[in-house]
């Protein structure tokens, strides 16, 4: 069972050619941690998904399990192709596969772990395209977005890698080379000789929520020079870890009853704001968080008075960037 590790990313896309040798590194898969201890174990579940109604078993694909590097373990020939996709005329067949993640080595090759990433593969009925036949944003990228969501305050670590593996296994005649375009101070740090991308410190949603950065990527063929840049986007996942505040400091309001006021009318307001949260839907579970009370040991008080709760999403301005948070009104 995983404990506190985590995917920094959902779902994970990648093509897959006929013929591909055995061994063909294919996608890097990532984990953060959540302390210091924890060791990241990769397994992959032994089943394609090939439609919601099928499944197959896994002959091609392997993971290794302490680096998250998935790879071809057997060349993907026609006949492979024409068994995993629905019939032969199709030029592309789209699979499935689950990897798990857990802080022990697997013992069991089941496939019921919580923690889990879902990998779609393109199978495409061609052989690979020639590097030189392939733009420079298919040399650099994946179709994937690059978007990935950090925990806040849990230990720094690696949570990406830009170089593509299989690229960089068939095309060594080209240049290929990154860099990570950030504001000065930005916690994340590119590494040149590995191509990864780490995340330096803790980070505190309340500070920051999201952060924008871009990824610029060069090709060299001989004297020629392509550039493709695209947006490269961390969003920080929230951890109630910050208690309610009172702009006032207050936490009651009196409320003084004049003669003959009508039913409905407003006698006080009490304001409270939370950076932490956001309102939660069904919006019941945000009126259970915090509860308005009406203090009085008279019985006619309790029958005749009562305290309404309504709450929106506000955002808050910490070092000039937007939070989102939520303010109580009773």
């Amino acid at each position: 069972v995983a404990f506190g590790l985590y995917f920094p990313r959902k779902e994970y896309l990648e093509n897959v050619y006929i013929d591909e040798p055995a061994g063909m590194p294919l996608l890097h898969i990532h984990a953060l941690k959540d302390s210091r201890e924890e060791v990241a174990h990769f397994h992959l579940c032994q089943n394609l998904i090939i439609s919601r109604a099928r499944s197959h078993e896994n002959n091609w694909f392997q993971i290794k399990e302490k680096t998250g590097l998935l790879y071809l373990s057997k060349s993907l020939d026609r006949d492979d192709f024409n068994m995993l996709s629905v019939g032969n005329w199709m030029p592309l067949s789209k699979v499935m596969l689950y990897v798990f993640l857990s802080s022990h080595p697997f013992q069991e090759k089941e496939c019921d772990s919580a923690t889990r990433a879902t990998v779609f593969l393109s199978l495409i009925n061609a052989t690979a395209p020639a590097c030189s036949s392939l733009t420079a944003r298919q040399l650099c990228f994946t179709e994937m977005d690059l978007s990935f969501h950090i925990k806040e305050n849990k230990p720094p670590g690696t949570f990406h890698q830009l170089q593509l593996p299989s690229v960089h296994h068939l095309c060594q005649n080209l240049s290929i080379s990154y860099k990570l375009l950030a504001a000065e101070g930005l916690p994340f740090r590119y590494n040149e000789n590995t191509t990864s991308v780490r995340v330096t410190q803790r980070l505190d949603r309340e500070e920051r929520e999201r952060y924008e950065l871009i990824a610029k990527c060069t090709v060299r063929e001989g004297f020629r020079e392509m550039q493709v840049e695209v947006p490269f986007l961390v969003n920080v996942l929230d951890e109630d870890d910050s208690p309610p505040f009172l702009p006032n400091g207050t936490d009651t309001a009196d409320a003084v009853v004049e003669f003959n006021r009508k039913e409905g009318t407003v006698l006080a307001t009490l304001t409270v704001y939370d950076a932490d949260t956001t309102p939660i839907y069904p919006l019941e579970s945000s009126r259970k968080k915090y509860t308005g009370t009406i203090v009085t040991d008279d019985p006619w008080i309790s029958e005749t008075f009562r305290v309404e709760h309504i709450f929106d999403e506000i955002h808050f301005s910490p070092n000039g960037s937007q939070v989102r948070g939520t303010r109580h009104e009773y």
